[in-house]
């Protein structure tokens, strides 16, 4: 059975094609950049043939995933003949609220309910719920599946997810911490356990997702016990245009001074915050290191400051769990930027991580970045969301 899985971002899409009938083999995968800038990136890797790239401007998501399936069925470098061998869709869904608590078969009532939830996600969930619907439009006898990255969170104890704001606000409206990038941390804490030939139920390991979104994961036995995204995706982590945690006060002054509605509230700490609003310019990490690079002041304060917010929080669910035998680095950022892992997992001797800088100098591939024998391993692994999405879709459509 040949899945398509999509997974929308905020300004990317990732997707593969994968057969599912033996081996989960992935027949082609890709990556949609920069959508919505002044040059996008379309990057289509077929499992055989040449890789085929294209440099254009890419509005919005709809205009990446019609890309997506001409490039599926190119009869250069494409893997199918026609759309019909695609027996099912997965799709990444950033928040499922309290509405999805697993992975379902999407209908016309669970698309109301992925659009009711856009105000709180809103780089995330509009872009996941148009791929839906791009999706069932082109391909209307095949089943969609939505897999949600609240779900693996929802094992947090009551002290982890509770705001201290009125109780009735979580009474009446479930206001709480949901968190996400629940998919990439249970899968890569996992595969990190498997690598190191442990028992995933056995340890305490500290997930850090590191991409234009980004969140830490407390894993304890296997459970989500503690992450730093919240209601919506702007808690925790400087993020590429989100601010992470923030004083709500100084939000309250910024909005008044600047004669700010709540419309303009939201675009600030979603749109313009971040790495973007600490350079005042990209919110693409690549570009700060260039920055860095050239001796650029505000691309080397950009870094610092969002390598010691991870640091912070590492230090923070160690406490909470009384200790840590495993800290994991994944996603675009995680696995690819050596500047970024030297800077939060550095001068941590305090938990036993002992960094090698020799290892270091690798992307996007498994790696152990600390010395042997150290007390608490620290790793950069390779997420796959996409074959997790596949193998719930195709559990579900079975």
């Amino acid at each position: 059975m040949k899945i398509l899985v999509l997974n929308c971002g905020s300004s990317s899409i990732k997707y593969q094609l994968i057969d599912m009938e033996d081996n989960a083999d992935v027949l082609t995968k890709g990556i949609v950049e920069r959508i919505g800038m002044e040059e996008g990136d379309f990057t289509h890797k077929p499992a055989t043939g040449e890789k085929y790239r294209l440099h254009t401007t890419i509005e919005d998501h709809e205009k990446g995933i019609k890309l997506i399936l001409e490039a599926l069925l190119d009869e250069n470098h494409g893997v199918i003949a026609c759309l019909d061998e695609i027996k099912a869709v997965g799709h990444r869904v950033a928040h499922g609220g309290e509405y999805f608590k697993h992975s379902m078969v999407l209908e016309e009532k669970e698309l109301a309910e992925i659009g009711k939830l856009c105000e709180l996600a809103p780089l995330h969930n509009p872009a996941n719920l148009l791929g839906i619907e791009v999706m069932m439009k082109m391909l209307p006898k095949v089943k969609q599946v939505g897999v949600f990255d609240t779900s693996f969170h929802q094992t947090m104890p009551i002290e982890a997810f509770l705001y201290a704001i009125p109780y009735k606000y979580y009474e009446k409206n479930k206001i709480r911490r949901y968190g996400f990038h629940g998919t990439s941390h249970k899968y890569v804490a996992q595969k990190a356990a498997a690598l190191l030939g442990k028992n995933y139920e056995d340890l305490k390991i500290i997930t850090c997702h590191l991409g234009n979104g980004a969140s830490v994961c407390a894993i304890k036995n296997g459970k989500s016990v503690a992450t730093s995204m919240g209601f919506t995706p702007v808690e925790g982590l400087i993020m590429g245009t989100r601010c992470g945690d923030l004083d709500l006060g100084a939000l309250l002054y910024i909005a008044e001074k600047e004669n700010m509605d709540f419309k303009a509230m939201n675009t600030l700490i979603n749109k313009d915050s971040g790495i973007k609003g600490i350079v005042e310019g990209s919110s693409d990490m690549r570009e700060v290191e260039d920055g860095v690079a050239r001796g650029d002041e505000r691309s080397i304060v950009a870094l610092k400051t969002y390598c010691y917010r991870v640091k912070k929080y590492i230090g923070a669910y160690a406490a909470a769990m009384n200790g840590v035998d495993l800290v994991v680095l994944t996603g675009g950022v995680g696995e690819n930027d050596r500047g970024v892992r030297e800077g939060i997992l550095d001068n941590m001797q305090f938990f036993g991580i002992e960094f090698d800088p020799s290892t270091n100098n690798i992307r996007g591939t498994d790696q152990l970045l600390t010395k042997p024998g150290c007390k608490t391993a620290a790793m950069v692994v390779t997420t796959d969301e996409e074959l997790v999405i596949a193998t719930d879709t195709l559990n579900l459509v079975r």
